[in-house]
This record gives structure tokens, C-alpha cells and sequence, in this order.
């Protein structure tokens, strides 16, 4: 299969265009490194550095004629979305317009795009959301992503294209950048690694559900084959089901990873929600996905790679 995959130089993409290669696809990578590394694609992927607002676009579909996208190109965080809420739009409505019309033009099959489930359901009080609650985003950065799905279901409607949505949960693991996609779990090893205390917003008992980034990469490879319906796009919640308070997400990491400081409480942040917990039954049911890795073990091989990680860096300096 002919996949290309926007955004693949990222944290979650480029873990997705390594799955995408072993399982013998043929894959093309855009990215245009803003917050992505070159050291992550694989040297199989066919790489065009460039914006996916860019004109160009088009012209790397028409050479590559993809049978499917993998859309995960984004500005990824809420709180620059809040800070800039027109260059948010930008990135995520505009630019994802492009790639669904360069899709469209050039006879893509499949667009899969990676949508938040943290974000988008807004805030919630009873039970995990399943991909039926309403829709309440409080952050630009959540606004943007329904509005692409929305734009991506005018596609699928309007021109047959097959359309299918992944609403993450919070991923998180092996490449997760501290810095340019501000993951909890990125900053805070991050933080221990350099011997600062980790920051923790409001009073740490919001509750988020975490998943594995290898959980997350098996769904996208569901995702190329799963059937989906003539009359609707295929959403798809990609979560563990599992409340986890940031208190006690700590609580975990400091086990793993024995840090000589410990956290310490700020304000709390604007756009943050309170609770964040998805229902991942209907990807059970559907799309035969499951996560697989439960969150001790996740952080213990995340806390693993970062460790690796830094001391491969600080051999490269010396």
C-alpha cells in the first residue's frame, strides 16, 4: 500500500511510519522539521521537507499518488494555541485543508487523521466519553481539531474519499518531545533528567487517560483496513478507559525513575480541562483494537528510552 504520512518526522508519526515499514508498506514522509527530527524517520521513507500549507503539497502527491494519508502534521499545543489562537487555525484548519484537497485531487482512497479525544469532548462528569458525547472544546487547539473533522466528513460526503478519525487520549513514550509537543510525561523526565523539580498545574487531581504510544501505532495500522460506513466518517476514541490523576501519574514516575527533587504546584493553566477520560469500547468492537501496555510499564520503558536517550546525546557532545 502507498501511504503517505504528514507529520511522520513527529513524536507519534514517525513511531507510526516505522510500523507502516515493517509491515512491507511504501512510505512517504512530509514534514517540515519545525518541531519534528530528521533523526527519527527511517532511512526507507521517502522525505519532502515541507509545510503542509504549502503550495508545493500538491506536487509531492501528484510524484508519490498516495492510496492513503496518515494526516498527524499539527500544531500540537493547547497552550500555544491559546497564546496564538490565528496561527493555531493556520497550522491545523488550513493546512489540513490542503492535504485533503491535495488528497482528493490526486486519487487518494483513505484519509486517517489524528484527531484528540483529550481536547475535544471539553469538560466531562460522569462516566469515560464515548465518540457519542458532545463535542465542548475549550481551547483553540480543540476547536481546530472538530473543525477538521468536520471538513473531513464534507470530503468524505462530497467526493467519496473513505474517512476515518482517531481521538487520542494523552499519548505518551519513546520520542516524545519535552519541548516542541509538551507532553506531561515528556516534560517530567525531561525535568528529572536535569535535576529540576517538575511543575504541576492547579492541584495535580485532574484526571487524564494515558496510552501508550505503541498502542496508539497499532490502531493506525487498523485503521488502513478497517471497513467504514457510506454515510459517516469512522470515529474512533483511542484511549485506555483508565483515570489517572497527574498527582498520581507522579506518584508512578518517582517510583520509576527516583528523582532527588519533587514536584512542586502552579496556577493552574488556561484550556486545561478537568476530567479527560475516553471509552475506547467502540475501537474494540470495530476496528479490533485494544492497549495492550498499562501505564507502570509504559512509564517504566518511556523513563528507559529518555535515560538512553540522554546519554547517547551527552556522548555525541563529548
Amino acid at each position: 500500500m502507498r501511504i503517505l504520512i504528514t507529520g511522520g518526522a513527529g513524536f507519534i508519526g514517525s513511531n507510526v511510519t516505522d510500523a507502516f515499514l515493517a509491515a512491507g508498506h511504501d512510505v512517504a514522509v512530509v514534514d517540515d522539521l519545525s518541531s519534528g527530527s530528521a533523526d527519527n524517520i527511517a532511512p526507507r521513507a521517502r522525505v519532502y521537507r515541507v509545510d503542509i500549507r504549502d503550495a508545493a503539497l500538491d506536487g509531492i502527491f501528484a510524484e508519490e499518488r498516495p492510496e492513503v494519508v496518515c494526516h498527524h502534521a499539527a500544531q500540537v499545543s493547547v497552550r500555544r494555541s491559546v497564546e496564538a489562537p490565528q496561527a493555531d487555525a493556520e497550522i491545523n484548519v488550513l493546512g489540513s485543508l490542503n492535504v485533503f484537497g491535495a488528497a482528493r485531487r490526486h486519487g487518494t482512497r483513505r484519509l486517517v487523521f489524528a484527531s484528540t479525544g483529550g481536547a475535544i469532548y471539553g469538560e466531562q462528569t460522569g462516566p469515560p466519553a464515548d465518540e457519542t458525547h458532545p463535542c465542548r472544546p475549550r481551547s483553540p487547539y480543540a476547536v481546530a481539531k472538530l473543525a477538521v473533522e468536520h471538513y473531513l466528513d464534507y470530503f468524505r460526503a462530497t467526493f467519496g474519499l473513505e474517512a476515518v478519525v482517531l481521538r487520542y487520549a494523552n499519548v505518551y513514550g519513546p520520542r516524545q518531545d519535552p519541548h516542541g509537543e509538551a507532553g506531561v510525561v515528556a516534560i517530567f523526565m525531561q525535568r528529572i533528567l536535569a535535576g529540576l523539580a517538575p511543575t504541576i498545574f492547579g492541584d495535580g487531581e485532574q484526571v487524564r487517560d494515558f496510552v501508550y504510544v505503541e498502542d496508539v501505532v497499532t490502531a493506525n495500522l487498523a485503521a488502513l483496513r478497517v471497513a467504514t460506513p457510506r454515510d459517516e466518517t469512522a470515529i474512533f476514541n483511542i484511549g485506555t478507559g483508565r483515570a489517572t490523576t497527574v498527582n498520581a501519574l507522579w506518584r508512578v514516575i518517582e517510583a520509576v525513575a527516583r528523582p532527588t527533587v519533587g514536584a512542586y504546584y502552579e496556577p493552574v493553566r488556561s484550556g486545561d480541562v478537568r476530567r479527560s477520560v475516553l471509552d475506547p469500547s467502540r475501537a474494540a468492537r470495530l476496528l479490533g483494537w485494544r492497549p495492550a501496555v498499562g501505564l507502570e510499564e509504559g512509564l517504566a520503558r518511556t523513563w528507559a528510552w529518555f535515560v538512553e536517550h540522554a546519554g547517547r546525546k551527552a556522548a555525541e557532545a563529548a
